[in-house]
């Protein structure tokens, strides 16, 4: 009799958490807390950067571009950590029955590539993606990321524009027929659940694979992994929280993102005050920590081009790696346009941006220098808060939505 509660006690929390998708706030609020986590072991969640390892590793491979001492991905922290937020995807959306192949109108697929192409152009010139320069730049009190954040919104309308005066004057260049394929039905649902169980022990296995030689990718494998799970089944994606609320007027991922931005700026705030650090690092060593040298001119165009390829991608840089992992080809295509392109960037791009910015418009700018903790920490909650209270105002209104 125990054992067929028990069963049925974890039956129904399994369908708890796979059996429909949770709030996005929920989600914001969970990948918030584990960026505080990574932060305390190491250093903040990122993206691009990981993708680009990738991208540098296969050029390595076939000698192209003569890229040296390049990290392998297997022990590059960012490169694994991308790896698992798609291995992470990958299980929830087994567990959910929802993962399955789908292919969109050749238009889409060409929109995706085009769009990771322009993500890895303005990662690579603003230092730092949707992830690194925004949803940890942010609560790392950085100037650099709050100009990042307005070039990305900016990004958005441009978009936005884009997409409106297509759909109006060129309807079939995303229409066509599209295809599905390894969708759950039937007995099929249960063999995901049983690859995802299959793919959870691999994770398992290669976290503890690490525990002997390198500790803080075992962590970096387990939160990627739960990075992946959470996200996908929170839908949490950036490139919602800047477009929905100017093209339906949800407000929705808007509030997820600031809710996980708002628990990010407690910890990190507490983390840099403090100085605290598992490898002994100085304090200033903490404090400038995910500040980077791009305020401000490098940010604002890192954001605007970042912020029309997420746009047009439809999804940033988180949710372009969990997209991948349930299946969707339109972020295949985008990711690989990102991996391949970052790499090229950063050689012939990026130094060339570099060369016509006077160094007034490329620095690291760490708030609390300017205006103290007290001052950085009031600032960055005002903007998130007045962001809170805008998307919620304008989905009552729609002044500013249908762009």
């Amino acid at each position: 009799m125990s054992d067929k509660n028990e069963g049925s006690v974890l039956t129904q929390l399994f369908k708890t958490f796979f059996g429909k998708h949770w709030p996005v706030w929920v989600g914001g609020i969970v990948v918030g807390f584990l960026n505080v986590l990574l932060f305390a072991i190491k250093s903040p969640w990122g993206a691009s950067g990981g993708i680009n390892n990738w991208g540098e590793n296969i050029f390595s491979s076939i000698g192209v571009f003569n890229l040296e001492h390049v990290t392998p991905t297997n022990l590059n922290l960012y490169g694994m950590l991308c790896l698992m937020i798609i291995a992470g995807s990958f299980i929830g959306a087994l567990f959910s029955k929802e993962f399955a192949l789908r292919i969109p109108p050749k238009g889409e697929m060409i929109k995706g590539l085009l769009g990771g192409v322009l993500m890895a152009i303005g990662a690579t010139v603003g230092i730092g993606c949707t992830i690194g320069a925004f949803f940890s730049g942010v609560p790392a009190l950085s100037g650099g990321a709050i100009i990042f954040t307005f070039g990305l919104m900016i990004g958005v309308i441009i978009a936005l524009r884009y997409l409106m005066w297509e759909m109006e004057k060129f309807p079939k260049w995303s229409s066509g027929k599209s295809y599905t394929w390894f969708s759950a039905s039937g007995k099929k649902g249960r063999g995901q659940i049983i690859i995802g169980w299959i793919m959870v022990i691999g994770v398992g296995v290669l976290a503890y694979s690490y525990t002997g030689s390198l500790q803080t990718m075992t962590w970096f494998v387990i939160i990627g992994t739960l990075f992946g799970l959470i996200s996908q089944r929170s839908r949490f994606c950036i490139v919602k929280a800047f477009r929905d609320p100017l093209m339906t007027g949800e407000s929705h991922g808007a509030v997820g993102v600031i809710a996980g931005l708002l628990v990010g700026l407690f910890g990190f705030t507490i983390i840099k005050y403090f100085g605290i650090s598992v490898d002994g690092s100085s304090l200033r060593a903490r404090e400038m920590t995910w500040v980077f040298s791009h305020f401000w001119a490098k940010a604002a165009i890192g954001g605007v081009i970042f912020g029309v390829g997420m746009t047009i991608a439809g999804g940033c840089a988180v949710g372009t790696l969990w997209r991948i992992g349930e299946g969707q080809f339109k972020l295949w295509l985008s990711g690989i346009g990102f991996l391949l392109m970052a790499p090229i960037s950063k050689l012939f791009i990026v130094p060339f941006v570099d060369g016509l910015l006077p160094h007034n418009m490329k620095f690291k700018s760490f708030l609390p220098d300017y205006i103290g903790y007290g001052g950085s920490f009031a600032l960055v909650a005002a903007i998130l808060l007045f962001w809170y209270w805008f998307v919620k105002w304008n989905e009552k209104t729609g002044k500013f939505s249908a762009f």
